[in-house]
């Protein structure tokens, strides 16, 4: 029996890992709102501007993905998906 329960623990943590670490802003926005120690909806309103707030600052990672964007004259949809196809060429 502790053999079945030790196995199910470290498969369900096995499975929980990767959407962990896909994420970065996300767990450190859940830190944060452990740290301040919110719940319910006060947690969810932090955590939605939280992870909201964090995704531009990985698109202004790349200079070179904006500069081309610019240089296309592309806005809003098109310049986002530019933008993530830029950054997603650009990590191969």
């Amino acid at each position: 029996m502790k053999y079945l329960m030790s196995a199910l623990a470290l498969s369900l943590a096995a499975m929980a890992a990767p959407t962990l670490a896909a994420d970065p802003p996300k767990a450190s926005c859940e830190a944060q709102a452990t740290e301040k120690k919110l719940a319910g909806a006060a947690k969810n309103s932090f955590l939605k501007k939280c992870t909201a707030d964090a995704k531009p600052a990985a698109a202004a990672a790349s200079p070179e993905c904006e500069k081309s964007a610019a240089d296309k004259k592309l806005a809003g949809a098109a310049k986002t998906s530019h933008i993530k196809k830029c950054m997603a060429d650009a990590k191969k």
